[in-house]
């Protein structure tokens, strides 16, 4: 239990870091935020766990395919803000155009004959 425990405090801490970081510089925040420190973590924590490097491959890996779709939210979001619409309706639409780009990515992989899952 304080395994994961520990696992929490530092994912929310970098979190919490980051979001500071950016109140001062959206340029340090972004700059940190693009970092893939949650991704990293995960393929840490999935590897102390399981000890398996063909999961952390498959997870590297399917983290690799799904930034492209994720890229989405950052396109749609400023555009969205721009026009005028408030804060909570632009990261719903956002999000939901993020989905579907995700859902698009999977569709199209796996016609690819790839499978991410």
């Amino acid at each position: 239990m304080t395994y994961y425990l520990i696992k929490i405090v530092i994912t929310l801490v970098l979190i919490v870091v980051i979001s500071e970081v950016a109140k001062k510089s959206a340029l340090l925040g972004g700059i940190f935020a693009t970092v893939p420190l949650i991704s990293m973590l995960a393929i840490v924590w999935l590897y102390m766990d399981t000890k398996s490097i063909e999961k952390v491959s498959a997870l590297a890996t399917s983290v690799f395919w799904l930034v492209i779709p994720s890229l989405a939210l950052f396109v749609a979001l400023p555009v969205l803000l721009k026009k005028g619409l408030g804060f909570y309706w632009s990261m719903c639409i956002a999000l939901m155009i993020t989905a579907l780009c995700y859902y698009v990515m999977i569709i199209l992989l796996e016609k690819t004959g790839f499978r991410i899952y």
